[in-house]
This record gives C-alpha cells, sequence and structure tokens, in this order.
C-alpha cells in the first residue's frame, strides 16, 4: 500500500475502457442517446480486439495484448482507448517514449477525457515531471462524467508529495476521502499524512479502514504497528506484530520492527 506501482496504477486505471463519449449529451436533433447499434462494425471488431487486450495484459501476456492493440486499431485507427490502454502498458514495460507518444495521441483524439488526463498526468510523475502532472490531474476532475475522481484525487495528492506540497496532498486525500470514503488508498494515504503529522488518533483511523477492508500489506501493518508504539498501546501493537510476523515474516518491515526501528 506504498506508493502505487506504475503496474498498480495500470490497473486502477483501466476503467478508461468504457467509452469516454458515453456520457455525452446527444447531439441537436438527436433522439437517442448514442449505443452499440451506432458502431460500425469496424468499431465493434476493435472493441472487443481492446477487451482482448485487457485480459491477456491483466494475465502479464504482454506480447499478445500488444498485438490485440494493433489489431484493435488497424480496424479503427481512431480508437483513442487503445492508445491510451497501450500508454499503460509501455509505461508498465518501462517504455516511456513508446508510453508518452500513445497517450498524447489519446488526448489529441479526446483532449477532455478524464481517464485520459489522469493517465497522462501519472505518466508525467512518475517520469520527473511531477510540477506538471498536477494540470492533469484538474482537468481530469473538471468532468462532470468522471466516474472514479478518487483516482486523479490520490495521484494528485501523491504526486504533490513528491512536490513537498503536503498541505495539497492533504486537502487531495480528503477529496478523495469524500468522493469514496471506502477505497483503501486513499484511507493508507491519510493514515500516512496524519501520522507524519504526528495526529496519531487520525492516522488510526483511517489504518484501521484501511485493514477492514482485508489489506493487511506488510507496509500498512507496519505502519498501524508505528501508530500504536506512538499512542502507547502495546497490546494492540504486539497483536499487529504477531500479524506481520505471520503473515510477512521475511519482510523488510518484520526485520525493522524487530531491531525497534520506529522512528525511520
Amino acid at each position: 500500500m506504498g506508493r502505487p506501482t506504475t503496474r498498480a496504477a495500470a490497473g486502477l486505471f483501466f476503467a478508461l475502457l468504457a467509452l469516454a463519449g458515453c456520457n455525452n449529451l446527444p447531439a441537436s436533433g438527436q433522439a437517442d442517446l448514442p449505443t452499440s447499434s451506432d458502431q460500425t462494425d469496424a468499431q465493434k471488431r476493435a472493441r472487443i480486439r481492446l477487451q482482448l487486450a485487457t485480459g491477456y495484459y491483466e494475465q502479464r501476456q504482454i506480447p499478445v495484448a500488444l498485438d490485440e492493440i494493433k489489431m484493435a486499431l488497424q480496424a479503427d485507427p481512431n480508437m483513442a482507448d487503445a492508445y491510451s490502454v497501450r500508454g499503460l502498458i509501455y509505461l508498465d514495460m518501462g517504455e516511456n517514449k513508446l508510453a508518452e507518444d500513445n497517450f498524447i495521441t489519446a488526448l489529441k483524439l479526446e483532449p477532455n477525457s478524464p481517464d485520459f488526463n489522469n493517465n497522462y498526468g501519472w505518466f508525467l510523475c512518475q517520469t520527473g515531471r511531477a510540477a506538471k502532472s498536477i494540470d492533469y490531474f484538474e482537468t481530469a476532475l473538471k468532468s462532470r462524467a468522471y466516474r472514479s475522481p478518487e483516482k486523479a484525487l490520490n495521484n494528485a495528492g501523491l504526486c504533490s508529495l513528491k512536490l513537498k506540497d503536503k498541505a495539497a496532498a492533504e486537502k487531495y486525500f480528503s477529496r478523495a476521502f469524500q468522493a469514496d470514503p471506502g477505497n483503501p488508498n486513499t484511507n493508507a494515504n491519510l493514515a500516512r499524512i496524519y501520522y507524519d503529522q504526528g495526529d496519531y488518533e487520525r492516522a488510526r483511523f483511517y489504518v484501521g479502514r484501511v485493514m477492514k477492508a482485508e489489506v493487511m500489506t506488510a507496509d500498512i501493518l507496519w505502519l498501524a504497528i508505528k501508530i500504536e508504539h506512538k499512542l502507547g498501546d502495546r497490546a494492540a501493537e504486539s497483536s499487529l506484530a504477531t500479524q506481520l510476523r505471520r503473515r510477512h515474516g521475511g519482510s523488510s518491515e518484520f526485520a525493522a520492527y524487530q531491531r525497534g526501528a520506529f522512528n525511520e
């Protein structure tokens, strides 16, 4: 539950597979909202290829996923979703130049897409351009059609931390909590923020919500242990340490606990 890895970020952002235009108001004189029946046969084939690509990517069959995206784009060269997904795959592979080219192409095709702005913002943050990334997250958040604003809010918070702007990070994470109180990433981010501020009671509240969601990663358990240590609850600390040993006995977090590195 630390800073999202590239692969985790890709998993978080696959909501972009929904057609970005589905929430637009119908054009003047159009009686109905667009449906799948309005797509051409080529667009339908492209959509199926993209769905297959996503499935292969989640199974880590990267070459097959890229081939499916290539065929999707052969069927529909203007399929913005395909470019954005391919950008995420290339980002995961460390092919940053190819990733950026695909993210930019997706944005050129659909500049107002909140998912595409969020994805490119995360790319910028991951490649040393955190200051520039904030504008893209803010653009994503302006969209009334954005179904998962907590993603851009969490990303903006993480990138604000990279910029050493803790006040902005707290605001973004708090807004993410308002958007989706049950999101484990949001609660973990707030727990860390308040722990660093020395507000251990609030940190305990948020890390508790993470563990109630059955997220028991080594870093979350270690954070919870440190919070209880600061609050002086040795029974809770010992119970959490037992879980850390049982679940992640070979982790660096358990090694830190064993040497009493509570302030590292």
